[in-house]
């Protein structure tokens, strides 16, 4: 009997080996699924993304043209000498404008065309349609289209300030220092403000009616509604889009570069530009990755903190 016994307790021993096995090449055989298909992504966000930054860093710390192979090691002399360098602070002092003025025009206006896409309006088609057509448009063609509405002689916005008596404002708005930012700006956020409508529209969408119809039991107006249940539910929403309009302020290029190139006198200068001037106009491959590193971290500060300030927020609430 004990024979039989021990025969039975080895044998469901011998079982659950058997079914642990099993679930465990089961379990290898998803994560090498897994695996194979986040690879491809991996390797190429590893090569162009992450070695990117740490050769950029690498090259920072030397004095290179970027095409000849001598390197003349300087350590963190660069470094020194960008926060030495004024026309550095101006590029960062107009990003930090540009970053300003996205958070307080891009997201406000995105948010309240895309409420107005929810409103009784005949026509919203055709208005979905407008709405969007700046974020379509190349930014080639935009920085062009623009050029010519800022021209001082035959420009149409000083063609609209003449025909309504308001001569004494008309000037050459991209060639006067004292404007030329702010029209390039205000370009910007033309540009992108309906790329944000559509983040916001998409995140309305998914709110539940079921909420809206209770606050209309309730008796709740429309600012109420708005206040108590679309804004706190568009909170996570308007993080991501707070972090996009930053990171892509900090980095913004080619809208500047086309209608400024920095000009004039480093008034419109911002980062990118300045590196882009310093490495590929002045061949200065070093300072240009200083400034292109010094990017990335500023641009990495931020972000943190924003999500570290989100994440108290979320753990208060």
């Amino acid at each position: 009997m004990r024979t039989l016994l021990e025969k039975v307790e080895k044998l469901s021993a011998q079982q659950v080996t058997t079914s642990t096995l099993i679930k465990k090449a089961k379990k290898r055989k998803e994560i090498l699924t897994i695996v194979g298909f986040i690879a491809p992504a991996l390797i190429v966000y590893g090569v162009y993304v992450v070695y990117s930054i740490f050769m950029t860093f690498y090259y920072s710390m030397f004095d290179w043209s970027g095409i000849d192979k001598n390197l003349v090691f300087l350590g963190l002399d660069n470094y020194i000498k960008l926060f030495q360098d004024d026309i550095f602070w101006k590029s960062l002092g107009n990003n930090s404008l540009l970053v300003i003025t996205s958070l307080l025009t891009q997201i406000p206006l995105g948010l309240i065309m895309a409420l107005l896409l929810f409103s009784p309006i005949r026509g919203m088609r055709f208005f979905r349609s407008i709405y969007f057509m700046p974020f379509l448009m190349s930014t080639v063609a935009i920085g062009i289209l623009f050029i010519f509405i800022y021209d001082g002689n035959f420009g149409l916005l000083n063609g609209l300030l003449g025909a309504i008596g308001l001569e004494s404002l008309q000037q050459a708005w991209i060639g006067n220092e004292q404007t030329a930012i702010w029209a390039v700006i205000a370009t910007v956020c033309w540009q992108f403000a309906p790329f944000y409508m559509i983040l916001f529209r998409a995140a309305i969408v998914g709110i539940p009616e079921e909420l809206y119809e209770a606050a209309d039991i309730d008796g709740a107006k429309k600012w109420q509604r708005f206040k108590n249940i679309t804004l706190p539910l568009l909170m996570p929403i308007i993080i991501t889009s707070s972090i996009l309009s930053i990171i892509g302020s900090l980095k913004y290029f080619d809208l500047i570069y086309v209608m400024t190139g920095g000009g004039p006198n480093n008034s419109t200068e911002l980062m990118a530009t300045y590196m882009y001037r310093q490495t590929f106009t002045n061949f200065n491959m070093g300072y240009g990755s200083t400034i292109s590193f010094s990017m990335f971290m500023i641009a990495l500060g931020v972000t943190v903190v924003i999500l570290l300030g989100d994440k108290r927020r979320r753990g208060e609430e």
